[in-house]
């Protein structure tokens, strides 16, 4: 475990400086320090960061390394002291720890991306596999680039998702909030004036009572059965391979979120196989490590069977083409950057297209979903002032005959 101390330090003009290190003990505390060029006077122990040590190490901090790999790279500093000032100045814990990690297995005589393939939660295959292209290529730093600017783009596309996802969600929780407040609280209060004039109650009304009646004694059910649901649905993805590949191909149909999802797949698709292509990684083992991102069972038995294809000699727009992953425009698109030994180009263009088609969809659909919830509550409304104001109003109009 590493442990945090509090140190005092001298550097080579003889000047004080105090500031705070990650180390494994007091002779590494001391190594850490001499490759900063300073001398240790004195230290204590502040705190153990393996409590910190569980933060996880979120996409931002991995856009951050790439980043600064890329700038410092390029500025011609050699990588180890690259490495070695983003541990000193890193503030994640977790991540600062990996780093030291990277840097003594690269003291050790291991690569760079056989360094990373030990940290595989932190470090993909995909990942891996691109710095290893870019390290046999020589092209290290162009590969930082990509990989910051493609990160760059994941982040805004599960922004764009979570977008898609949350506002329906918040929307669809307060319409469901005020529609238990009313069954509970509200029509109950109403029912019971009604009842007491006596009269026999239209159809509508009597469904208004028998539905509240419901809310009212089995409220714990109409909350837990879905969450009960949820659960028991989310293991069955886990453990049974043919639920996940069924839930994974009812994303896809699903009304108004499913075709953006799909879109969303295919962007992310066809932008990191432009990059390993781009990158010097053979059409087949893009393929192999872009079933990995889609995280859609049914687009990944697709691209295995194009990868099939591919292995048994077919290009690769005939195979996408067979197998049905890419719609007929993509496919030209595929087709014209293939046959002028620009794929990766016509992949790029692919990427752009479906990146301006996903912002376009969910625009249109935040639009749609503010009508059809403001629809649902005014019909609620209206069912609970129809069957009760119609038996009032009918009463008062017998009265005045």
């Amino acid at each position: 475990a590493m442990t945090q101390f509090v140190y005092q330090a001298m550097d080579a003009g003889g000047k004080l400086l105090r500031g705070n290190m990650d180390a494994s003990n007091l002779s590494d505390l001391e190594l850490r320090l001499k490759r900063m060029e300073l001398d240790l006077i004195d230290c204590k122990v502040e705190r153990q960061t393996r409590a910190f040590s569980k933060r996880r190490v979120k996409r931002t901090d991995l856009i951050n390394f790439c980043f600064y790999m890329e700038q410092l790279g390029g500025a011609g500093v050699p990588m180890l002291e690259t490495l070695a000032d983003l541990r000193d100045s890193l503030d994640h814990p977790r991540f600062r720890e990996v780093i030291a990690d990277l840097i003594e297995n690269i003291e050790g005589g291991l690569q760079l991306s056989q360094a990373m393939a030990i940290h595989s939660d932190i470090f993909d295959k995909t990942f891996v596999s691109l710095v290893a292209a870019g390290e046999h290529s020589g092209k290290i730093t162009e590969v930082f680039l990509n990989l910051t600017e493609t990160l760059k783009w994941q982040d805004e596309i599960a922004s764009q998702t979570k977008k898609l996802l949350m506002y329906p969600a918040f929307v669809g929780a307060i319409v469901l909030g005020v529609t238990f407040f009313m069954m509970i609280y509200l029509v109950p209060q109403l029912t019971g004036f009604i009842k007491n004039m006596g009269q026999e109650l239209p159809f509508h009304t009597q469904a208004l009572i028998f539905v509240s009646g419901i809310f009212v004694d089995y409220w714990y059910a109409i909350l837990s059965v879905p969450v009960l649901a949820g659960s028991v649905l989310t293991l069955l993805i886990r453990t049974d391979p043919r639920v996940r590949y069924r839930v994974d191909d009812v994303k896809l149909r699903a009304w108004l979120i499913g075709p953006i999802l799909h879109k969303i797949i295919l962007a992310r698709f066809a932008t990191f196989f432009a990059l390993m292509y781009s990158s010097g990684i053979t059409v087949l083992e893009c393929i192999r490590l872009s079933e990995q991102i889609v995280a859609n069972t049914v687009v990944e038995g697709g691209l295995q069977r194009a990868g099939k294809l591919i292995s048994e000699g077919q290009s690769v727009t005939a195979s996408f083409q067979t197998v049905g992953i890419f719609p007929p425009l993509i496919v030209r698109m595929l087709k014209v950057g293939e046959s002028t030994g620009s794929l990766d180009k016509a992949l790029r263009n692919v990427s752009y297209f479906y990146n301006r088609e996903v912002k376009e969809s969910i625009e249109k659909v935040q639009t749609m979903i503010e009508p059809i919830m403001t629809v649902i509550l005014g019909a609620i409304l209206g069912w609970i002032m129809l069957s009760v104001l119609g038996p009032i109003y009918d009463t008062i109009s017998k009265i005045k005959t």
